[in-house]
């Protein structure tokens, strides 16, 4: 008998304990869906701002060194103001630059390269997108894509060839707006992605970026259909967009030729000679 209740209490003991475990993992559990759903809700709703960086104020052209830049306020067809940075071809028949910047700051951090583009006799347009210093509206995929074709119209109604360039979220733009305008001369992708998804799942595999993600820039379902003779530059130390996606994008088209910079980084392929490139491309008989 006294067996028999030393048993049953022993049974009760395992029983309260597993009770208790079981409540705790539950629990944990619990915080857990709860952080990760706090993780997901913040990601969704400041994704456009993780993607559009504007900082700084757009500066005058001749403060960077750039006196011979003329400002342009460009209305758009949906009444948008953009604000741009232009200058004529020095050189007759030279193709004008249609230059579209990176996620972050302005065109001011970008008056480096757009100079060497104007000392090599070539026109620029550089627009400042939608929601950045001096421009008005906010910025999408949609929106900006959009404004980049109805300024490539605009130098094409003014008899101008087109070179389009896309710095990193740039390329988006700049092969979208190939894809629709093949009378393009050339399309110049620094440092691109294949998707913005998919840089933004690599960066975070533990969250449904492809279902979050309302702006997805995927370069890569559209490159097989551009005609536009395209230069892809991709350093071999970029760590914010890797070179597998430069390299991929180069697999996909069959008029790309693919620029692979060792020890160039995501922001210092120009001092790498990209430009050299391009010019020298731009040059041939």
């Amino acid at each position: 008998m006294v067996q028999t209740q030393h048993a049953n209490a022993d049974a009760d003991t395992v029983h309260t304990g597993i009770e208790r475990v079981t409540s705790v993992l539950v629990g944990l559990l619990m915080v857990g869906a709860i952080i990760y759903a706090g993780i997901v809700g913040y990601m969704f709703l400041n994704q456009q701002s993780l993607l559009y960086k504007p900082e700084g104020e757009l500066p005058d052209p001749a403060s960077v060194g750039l006196a011979d830049v003329d400002v342009l306020s460009l209305p758009m067809s949906d009444g948008t103001v953009l604000t741009a940075w232009a200058a004529p071809a020095a050189t007759q028949d030279a193709p004008t630059v249609l230059f579209f910047h990176g996620q972050s700051g302005n065109l001011g951090d970008r008056a480096d390269r757009l100079r060497e583009i104007l000392n090599s006799g070539y026109g620029l347009l550089a627009p400042s997108y939608r929601g950045f210093p001096g421009s008005e509206g906010e910025p999408s995929e949609l929106a900006l894509i959009s404004d980049g074709i109805q300024l490539f119209d605009r130098l094409a109604r003014d008899g101008d060839a087109v070179v389009l360039h896309g710095q990193s979220l740039g390329t988006g733009i700049a092969a979208a707006v190939a894809e629709q305008r093949p009378a393009a001369e050339l399309l110049v992708l620094e440092a691109p992605f294949t998707a913005t998804v998919d840089v933004a799942a690599e960066r975070y595999p533990f969250l449904p970026v492809s279902a979050l993600m309302k702006d997805q820039f995927a370069t890569r379902d559209l490159i097989e259909r551009i005609t536009v003779p395209t230069l892809i530059f991709h350093g071999t130390e970029d760590e914010t967009i890797p070179l597998h996606h430069g390299q991929n994008l180069a697999a996909l088209s069959d008029t790309a030729q693919l620029y692979v910079v060792p020890d160039g980084t995501h922001n210092d392929l120009w001092s790498h000679g990209l430009w050299d490139d391009v010019h020298q491309y731009l040059s041939r008989d």
